[in-house]
């Protein structure tokens, strides 16, 4: 879908607020936002808001403007109305509530993600189907005393499913309103439940499986035996405050400027990450985000081949974000930003302290001790963090990026909470890993896909594929030692789609060939992957067609403003074949383009008993290092360590 919009409009029109263009929606905005759709009719008591967020100017327009006019500051609005299932997706100018434009979204496409009303509907559906009842207390159990999650239902094809607004549903059971009840799954059936209609579509009831009855509770005396008494207080102080500034969304560390900002869908975003040298900021990344998330499950079982979630797509994972303690869930000297949300009749929602920034020592930076002049320095490297955490469910998910002094950037997933477990169906079931006694966990993926919108000294970049080669002994190479690298142009989209490869070292260096370093060769950043696998659903599954970005650890792409999500705008119950095969399929040349990297990374997951009751943080990553971007070392003229100047430099 397109969007054409004013670019500019008089600074006095927004109200007399200047709003940086690319600044986050704030709560006046989308107060002001409700207001104007309230006022057009386009939403009555029946619409919710599935999604309010800030539609930003092309980035040609932004990168050309002067700073003294304001951008037209435009919302996109998704509502699905619970009655009808229309999803409608409006433009509207926050500044003053105008409605730009409505359309109705084509319901073939996809629909509206799952709302949180969703759940009451389908609780309420189910409590009225004598069917679904009688299987429920069939398998020992009293319905009152279970709860239901409503969960994307995807799409398979399968008969009298096409146009509904659909959900499929797993019961729990639990012993008091106080419990956790994911330790006791009432499995072996699951109801497909019609949230518009009203009504439950189909059940199946495939197996009555054993209710697992051990506590998965993690707290308390009693399940967690004495704590431990053995760890001595950890302080971590800085007595002259943090070493970076913040204004509005604006920050500057060390050498390091960028904007953080906040989307309800992506989460946390950070834009124009730049770097000073030189006494001049050189842009390395216009913008960065977790642009989607896929949770494929791989049990095949007739109650369980639909799971997959898309917590991005599907749930509009940003709505969840935590409210981060200061001594729990961050140390040090803390900055916290509050984001705001809309919530799902339109008003403005604020999560306290959504985003923590703070820095970290990091070990050794550069260290040489000289056997000739018997000269020794050190320095230490320190980072800063950013970084913001969302519960889906059952599982938690942080997403930390960090700055470096010598110019890297990371982004790190962290991924905890509870494993989504089932009823055990036998002891050597292949499919997952029994957790507890009769509880098992299906073998699934965690794949995110990191949207990097690179500008490496300006948007004319390019990006080749990078192996190390290694030489056969022969002429050139006598006694067999030598090895070289190759480097292979992604010309054009059609030949995007790549794989990492550990075997040779695979990186991708986006370079710029208009801007050379000293020694005559282009600038570039290369993006190093951790190399995990991809989507191991076969190629010909629904979820191969709907989750295409993560059958490649790489896309690049030609910038496009409306290009914003892997797996296209409308993800839930869409067919497949939006977001990445749609853009690679236009075969746009990328030689010295406006690029984008789309990566994929995350951790394949073979639940073990230690994931249970609750998961202890696993990582997965990917780094962006400066490939020549440098004349020479960045981080030279980093002092020594304030602690003891002998420490750090030393003659002998």
């Amino acid at each position: 879908m397109t969007y054409i919009l004013p670019t500019q409009k008089d600074a006095a029109s927004n109200l007399g607020r200047f709003i940086l263009p690319l600044a986050s929606l704030d709560a006046t905005e989308i107060s002001t936002v409700r207001t104007g759709l309230i006022a057009s009719g386009a939403v009555d008591e029946y619409t919710r808001f599935a999604y309010v967020g800030l539609l930003e100017p092309n980035k040609g327009d932004y990168l050309a403007w002067d700073g003294r006019e304001t951008f037209a500051r435009v919302a996109r609005v998704l509502t699905v109305h619970l009655n009808t299932g229309d999803v409608h997706d409006h433009l509207v100018d926050s500044s003053d509530g105008t409605v730009l434009s409505t359309e109705i979204v084509d319901s073939t496409a996809g629909g509206a993600p799952v709302l949180d009303s969703d759940h009451d509907r389908v609780r309420a559906i189910l409590e009225g189907d004598d069917d679904y009842r009688a299987a429920i207390e069939r398998r020992g159990v009293r319905f009152e005393d279970t709860v239901n999650v409503a969960l994307s239902a995807g799409e398979y094809g399968i008969e009298g499913e096409s146009g509904r607004r659909l959900m499929r549903t797993f019961c729990l059971w639990r012993s008091n309103e106080a419990e956790m009840p994911w330790a006791h799954p009432v499995d072996g059936i699951v109801a497909y439940v019609d949230t518009v209609a009203g009504e439950v579509v189909k059940i199946i009831d495939e197996a009555d499986l054993p209710v697992p009855v051990e506590t998965g509770e993690f707290t308390g005396l009693d399940i967690t035996g004495p704590l431990r008494t053995t760890q001595k207080p950890i302080e971590i102080t800085q007595p002259e405050g943090a070493s970076f500034s913040i204004d509005g969304e604006k920050l500057t560390w060390e050498k390091w400027s960028l904007q953080v900002s906040f989307d309800a869908r992506e989460g946390l975003v950070l834009r124009e990450i730049g770097f000073e040298d030189a006494g001049r900021v050189r842009p390395i990344v216009y913008r960065a985000s977790i642009a989607e998330m896929v949770v494929p499950y791989g049990d095949p079982s007739a109650t369980r081949f639909w799971q997959n979630y898309f917590d991005t797509g599907e749930y509009i994972f940003g709505r969840y974000t935590n409210s981060l303690e200061l001594g729990c869930d961050c140390l040090g000297e803390i900055h916290y930003m509050d984001a705001v949300v809309a919530d799902e009749a339109g008003a403005p929602h604020t999560i306290k302290n959504a985003i923590c920034i703070h820095e970290e020592d990091y070990g050794i930076l550069w260290k040489h001790t000289d056997m000739f002049t018997g000269k020794s320095e050190v320095r230490r490297q320190r980072r800063l963090v950013i970084s913001f955490f969302t519960t889906v469910g059952n599982y938690d998910y942080g997403f930390y990026w960090y700055l470096y002094l010598d110019g890297t950037i990371q982004c790190e997933a962290k991924l905890t909470g509870i494993v989504f477990a089932g009823a055990q169906p036998t002891p050597d079931y292949p499919f997952t890993s029994e957790l507890a006694p009769g509880l098992g966990a299906p073998f699934h993926q965690h794949l995110f896909n990191a949207r990097l919108d690179m500008t490496v000294d300006g948007t004319a970049n390019s990006v080749y594929e990078v192996d190390a080669v290694r030489l056969p002994m022969g002429e050139g190479n006598p006694y067999g030692n030598g090895f070289t690298k190759s480097e292979t142009l992604i010309a054009s989209e059609s030949e995007s789609g790549r794989l990492a490869d550990s075997s040779v070292g695979r990186v991708w260096h986006v370079v710029n060939r208009d801007s050379l370093g000293r020694l005559g060769k282009p600038v570039g950043y290369a993006l190093i992957p951790e190399v995990s696998p991809t989507l191991l659903a076969d190629p010909a599954s629904s979820i191969a067609r709907r989750a295409t970005f993560a059958t490649k650890h790489l896309w690049v792409t030609a910038y496009d403003r409306d290009e914003r999500y892997p797996s296209g705008e409308f993800v839930n119950q869409s067919p497949g074949g939006a977001g990445i095969p749609s853009y690679v399929a236009a075969d746009r040349p990328l030689e010295q383009a406006d690029i984008v990297l789309w990566h994929t990374f995350g951790p394949t997951h073979f639940p073990r008993t230690e994931d249970w009751p609750i998961m202890p943080v696993d990582y997965a990553k990917f780094t962006l290092k400066p490939v020549g971007f440098f004349d020479r070392n960045p981080t030279l003229d980093v002092p020594s360590s304030t602690n003891t100047e002998a420490c750090c430099t030393s003659h002998h």
